[in-house]
C-alpha cells in the first residue's frame, strides 16, 4: 500500500529552526550537539551568519512560498551570539521566507551573568519570546549538573527579560537531580511560579548515551521518589493555573509553544545551522513523502561547506510507509489533548479503524480515552507511553 494516494495533498504548518553549537562549557547531561568553548572564546559570527543564510538558501526549495509560523533558535547556547547577529539573521530570514503576522520567534538563552546583557537587544531584533534554561534554583544542584550559573542569576535574569519587553517567557527546569527529594523539587517550582513564567517545561533529567552521566552515573532518587516528585509536582503546577498540555509542558492559557505544538502535530520544519535537523512533506509524483534532512554537525566542517554550500547536507531519508505510523505517533500521542482520529489517516495513510482494534488492549488497560474520533493518551497512558507506542509498533511489524 503506498500512502501518497491518500495522504492529503495540503502541506502541513512549516517551521524554522536555527542551530547554535556553541557553548560556554558542555553539561555532564546534555546529548544535544553542543561544543564547549570556554567563557572567553572569540565566535565566528560573521562567518557563521553566511554559513546559515547559504544553508537556507539551499533549503528554500522545501519552502515554495509556504509561510512560516514559528521560529525556535536552540543549541547549544544561542545567547552567547549578540543581538546584532540576530537582527541580521532575522533581517534575511524576513527577506527569503513569508513570515505569519504574528510570528512567535524563540530563543534559547543561559540565565547566566555572561549574556543577560543582551536580552534588550534580542527583543529589539524581533524575538519575541524566551526559553531560560534554569534547572533548578538551588546552588548546590547547579554545581552537581555543571551549570555555570546560580540560582540568584536565573531569578536576576527573569527580572531583565521582563525589563527589556519579553511578556513570553518559559523556564526550562528539571526534577529527578541527583539526590533530590520531593521537598527540594517542589521548593524549585515554588520560586519558578514566584516568576509567573506564562510557561514551564518540568522534565526528569534522563542519563543519554554519549554524556558524562551515563558514563558516570550520578545517585540519583529512588523510583518510589521520583513518582512522588511527579505526582505532587503536577498537582502544585495544576493548582497555579499552569495547565499540562504535553507530557513535560505547561503553559497559561493560549501559551503553548507554537513551535513545539508543530513538532507534536508532525508538521514541517526547515533545519539549518551545525547538526540541524529538518522534517519536510514533499511532492513526489505519487503523492507526498515525508523526508527528514540533517546537516553537518561538527562547527568547523559546516563552517568549511560556505565553499559548497550543498555540502551543508550531511544525509537525508525518507520515511518508509510502515515507519509513518509509530512517527506519527510517537509525537502527537505526547499531547494531552491528543489529535483527530482524522489526523492519522491523513499522515499515515492507514484506517483508524485498523488502529481502534489494534490498540483494544491499551483501552482496557485505561491507557487511552474511550473516544472512536479522537487519539489521545489517558493520564495513566501518558505515564506509559511506550506501552502504547509498542502496539502500533507491533502492528507494523505485523504487516510488514
Amino acid at each position: 500500500m503506498s500512502i501518497t494516494s491518500s495522504v492529503s495533498a495540503c502541506m502541513p504548518p512549516l517551521s524554522l529552526y536555527v542551530h547554535v553549537p556553541w557553548c560556554v562549557r558542555k553539561c555532564p547531561y546534555c546529548d544535544f550537539n553542543s561544543h564547549g568553548v570556554g567563557r572567553s572564546a572569540e565566535l565566528p559570527e560573521a562567518s557563521y551568519l553566511e554559513a546559515l543564510i547559504a544553508d537556507l538558501e539551499v533549503d528554500l526549495s522545501f519552502a515554495a512560498e509556504r509561510e512560516v509560523t514559528s521560529i525556535f533558535i536552540g543549541g547549544g547556547t544561542p545567547s552567547l551570539m549578540s543581538a546584532s547577529f540576530y537582527e541580521r539573521l532575522l533581517r534575511a530570514i524576513a527577506s527569503r521566507l513569508p513570515l505569519a503576522a504574528d510570528i512567535e520567534i524563540t530563543l534559547e538563552a543561559n540565565p547566566g551573568t555572561l549574556e543577560r546583557g543582551r536580552f534588550a537587544g534580542y527583543r529589539a531584533a524581533g524575538i519575541n519570546r524566551l526559553s531560560l534554561g534554569v534547572q533548578s534554583f538551588q546552588d548546590a544542584q547547579l554545581s552537581a549538573l555543571g551549570r555555570i550559573h546560580g540560582g540568584d542569576d536565573a531569578v536576576a535574569a527573569v527580572e531583565e527579560a521582563r525589563q527589556a519587553g519579553f511578556d513570553n517567557l518559559n523556564l526550562d527546569l528539571m526534577h529527578g537531580l541527583p539526590q533530590q527529594t520531593p521537598d527540594l523539587a517542589l521548593a524549585d517550582l515554588e520560586q519558578a511560579l514566584s516568576l509567573s513564567p506564562e510557561h514551564l517545561s518540568w522534565y526528569q533529567l534522563t542519563l543519554e548515551p554519549n554524556t558524562e552521566f551515563h558514563r558516570f552515573p550520578p545517585d540519583l532518587p529512588a523510583e518510589e521518589l521520583l513518582w512522588d516528585i511527579q505526582d505532587l509536582g503536577h498537582q502544585r503546577l495544576e493548582a497555579a493555573g499552569l495547565e499540562r498540555y504535553e507530557i513535560s509542558a505547561y503553559a497559561r492559557p493560549g501559551r503553548g509553544s507554537r513551535h513545539n505544538f508543530n513538532y507534536w502535530r508532525f508538521g514541517d520544519y526547515l533545519g539549518i545551522g551545525a547538526g540541524a535537523h529538518g522534517k519536510l512533506s514533499v511532492a513526489g509524483p505519487e503523492g507526498l513523502e515525508i523526508q527528514r534532512r540533517w546537516k553537518s554537525r561538527r562547527p568547523e566542517d559546516y563552517l568549511r561547506r560556505l565553499n559548497d554550500p550543498r555540502g551543508f547536507v550531511a544525509g537525508r531519508a525518507v520515511i518508509d510507509e510502515h515507519e509513518l505510523p509509530l512517527e506519527f505517533a510517537m509525537n502527537a500521542l505526547r499531547l494531552v489533548g491528543g489529535v483527530p482520529m482524522s489526523t492519522w489517516q491523513a499522515h499515515t495513510g492507514r484506517d483508524p479503524q485498523q488502529l481502534l482494534g489494534r490498540l483494544v488492549e491499551a483501552r482496557e488497560k485505561g491507557l487511552l480515552v474511550e473516544d472512536a474520533n479522537w487519539l489521545r493518551a489517558s493520564p495513566q497512558g501518558l505515564l506509559f507511553l511506550n506501552e502504547v507506542l509498542a502496539l502500533i509498533d507491533d502492528e507494523q511489524a505485523s504487516e510488514g
